[in-house]
Parts: C-alpha cells; structure tokens; sequence
C-alpha cells in the first residue's frame, strides 16, 4: 500500500505521517504545495523523512494558483457571505489536484489529509479527489475512532512525537491556528472561539501577520492604479506583472495600509458556526478595482445577472465544489461577462480603507453627454421618460383601482 499525504509539516501530519505508516503498514510520500506560505516550508523535505516518510515533494504552484484559481474567482466577485474571500476554500482543489497528480506518479492507491470532521476543508478535499481520480482511496484519520482515541487533543499529539523523536515546533502555549497562502491568512480556533474576543487590542494584535492595524497605518494616503484586461488585473502603477506578480504587490501595499481584516462568524459546509479572523490586503483591493472597471464596462442586465450568482458561486467554492459542473458552467457565463472589462481604475489607500479617486476604459460604457444635468444636447430625450414611466407604473395603477376599492 502506498499512501499520498497532504502534508503541511505542522503537529497533525506529523503525527499522522507515522500514525499511517504503523497501522497500515504503508509507505507513505508526503506532497507539500507551494502557495505563498513563504517562511512555513523550510526543511519540509528533511521533516517528513524524519517523521518517517520515504519521499517528499514540494511543488511550487504559486503562480498556478493565482492565474487558474484567484483571478478566475475575481473576476466572478464570489465573496462568501459578503464579507469572506475566500483564500483557504480556493487553495484547497489546487492542492488536491496536484495531490493526485502526484498519486498518479507514484502509482499510489490512496490519498490521506489531515483535515478534520469539523471543518470544510475535508469536503474541499474530498469532492475534489472523488470529481478528479473517483477510484483512489482516501483516509481521513480524524474521522477514524481509533485515531481519535489515540489523539484526543493537542496534547496527547505533543506528547507522541516527543515520545518518538518527531520533531515539531507545536506548543499548548499556542492560542489560535494559522492558515497561510497568497491570497490570505486565516486565524481560528483556541482564543478566537469566544466570539466576544478581541484580536485587534494592544495585547493580542500580534497575531496580524500580513497588515498593520488602521490605527498604525500611515497618515498620508498612497494611490495606486490598476490595469485591467478581460476582468484580469495585468499591470499596477503601470508596470506590468504576473498574477501572482499582482497580489504580491498589492499586499505589500495593502497590509501597509491596514486593508483587508476580516473578523467573522461564518457557516460551515457541515452545519455549525465558525469564528475566524482574516488578512487578505492585496485580494480586497484586488476585488475593489475589478468592481470599480466593470462598473464602466459592463452592461446593467449583465452586471445583475451575473450579481444575482455570486452567492451561489461563492458557496461552491466554500463548500468544496470547484470541479464540478455547475460551478464550471458559471464560470463560462462569468468569464463572458469579462469581456471587455477592460480599463484602468485609480484608488486611495488610507488607514484600512479604499476609496476610489478614478477609472477609465476604452469599452466604457458611460456617456458624459447623457449623463450631464448641465443641458448638453445628446440622443437621450428627456420626454421619453413620460411614456416610460407610465407603462411601468401601469400595473400598479390598475391593481390600486381594482383591489384597493377607492
């Protein structure tokens, strides 16, 4: 048997890399994937072999990651909840997908994670190794009874890898999980489960990796533009950059500013209520801009339609349904709807908050003749509104006359 395991380095797969090996007697290859985590995949290789895998792959899909995955969710706006952009939910099937690829390499017939049967990750996992490779076999070890009783907390998991020489840098004086990638950091979990807790005072704001607070942010404002090209931002300040070029910038930017804290109580996949804290500086700004040059280019009946989606485009992804089929078939009318999303858009960045200061299009579809109130002359007739109006108002006349009884 030859098992294919996600692997972070962190105190669950550690433990789980020798738990898999032991109880099924296994040869386990564990895969790490590079997606902005920086810092946290060093010595990943030598970890794992230690812990007592026979090999270990570390991919950098970094740049994959924001071309095939962020800047397609951009363009569609998907905001969870109206308030979470999603960064773990979106790294979750780019991780699998080269979980499997690396399966298929190995000729390996099972795939593990080490998320947990509390969370959503499991399902993002899960959907996508069933939608991509259906007759490999997964093992999730926190949804087996024995595992469970073996670990049932941090500390018995410290207390075996002491036991057996794993090393790891996991402590119970940790307070909060960490999830990282280009997109975002996420917090949960320990002192963040008291929703009436405050990460953002003098005492906890260290927590905060990616953004200074608003209070500490500069006092001068700083502007920056953005290009974009079919809904994709191509350029910033003019100077042309990758995807992941982009977000790179922009959350230097961002997080100087303070942009991007999330603090929300959210609706797992799985049922329960979920408090999390989130940085996500350059993807907010990110989304600001591309709704700022559609606001310009994108016709009305277009801009509602695809509106009237986003909530069920951002409930794919935060579920785990990426690869399938009507999350695909909304990405093909969201990808059309770019079009000509083209332009540039100038915003200001000051103490936590973006406030737009200009944008411009070759497509756009703003007319300053009809807009005017100043009497310029245009093709627009202002008598046709009578007309408009009354056929409009019609139905509400006749339902007045004929229900109301007056």
């Amino acid at each position: 048997m030859k098992i294919v395991l996600a692997y972070s380095g962190g105190l669950d797969t550690s433990v789980i890399v020798k738990w898999l090996r032991e109880t099924y007697d296994a040869e386990i290859v564990t895969f790490a994937a590079d997606i902005g985590q920086e810092e946290e995949l060093r010595g990943l290789p030598q970890k794992a072999r230690k812990t007592g895998a026979a090999k270990h792959y570390t991919l950098d899909l970094v740049e994959e990651f924001a071309r095939d995955f962020i800047y397609p969710m951009v363009r569609a706006n998907a905001i969870y909840e109206g308030q979470y952009y999603l960064g773990t939910s979106i790294a979750r099937p780019l991780i699998a997908k080269a979980q499997i690829d690396i399966a298929k390499k190995e000729k390996a017939d099972t795939v593990a994670h080490g998320a947990t049967g509390k969370g959503n990750d499991q399902c993002r996992f899960e959907l996508s190794y069933m939608a991509l490779a259906p007759n490999l076999t997964i093992i999730a070890p926190w949804k087996i009874e024995q595992f469970r009783d073996l670990f049932p907390g941090r500390a018995e998991m410290i207390a075996y890898c002491q036991e057996h020489k794993i090393p790891v840098e996991a402590s119970l004086k940790k307070p909060y999980s960490m999830d990282r990638n280009l997109l975002h950091i996420s917090y949960e979990a320990g002192i963040l489960e008291d929703p009436w807790f405050d990460p953002t005072t003098k005492e906890n704001k260290g927590m905060f990796k990616l953004s200074v607070s608003p209070e500490d942010a500069p006092d001068r404002a700083e502007y920056v533009e953005l290009d974009f090209v079919r809904g994709d931002c191509v350029a910033v300040n003019g100077k042309k950059l990758s995807p992941a070029g982009v977000l790179k910038t922009l959350n230097k930017l961002g997080g100087k500013h303070g942009i991007g804290r999330v603090d929300l109580v959210e609706n797992r996949f799985v049922g329960m209520k979920s408090r999390g804290v989130y940085e996500t500086p350059g993807g907010t700004i990110l989304m600001h801009g591309h709704r700022q040059v559609e606001s310009l280019t994108m016709d009305r009946e277009v801009m509602h339609l695809r509106d009237s989606l986003i909530p069920k485009y951002a409930e794919l992804v935060y579920y785990g349904f990426w690869f399938a089929p009507e999350r695909e078939a909304l990405q093909a009318l969201v990808d059309e709807s770019q079009r000509y999303v083209t332009g540039t858009v100038r915003l200001k960045l000051y103490k936590g908050n973006i406030i737009t200061c200009g944008r411009k299009s070759k497509y756009s579809l703003y007319d300053m003749n009809v807009a005017s109130m100043e009497g310029v002359k245009s093709w627009y007739n202002q008598s046709d509104a009578t007309g408009f109006i009354r056929l409009n108002g019609l139905r509400l006349r006749a339902r007045h006359l004929a229900q109301t009884g007056r």
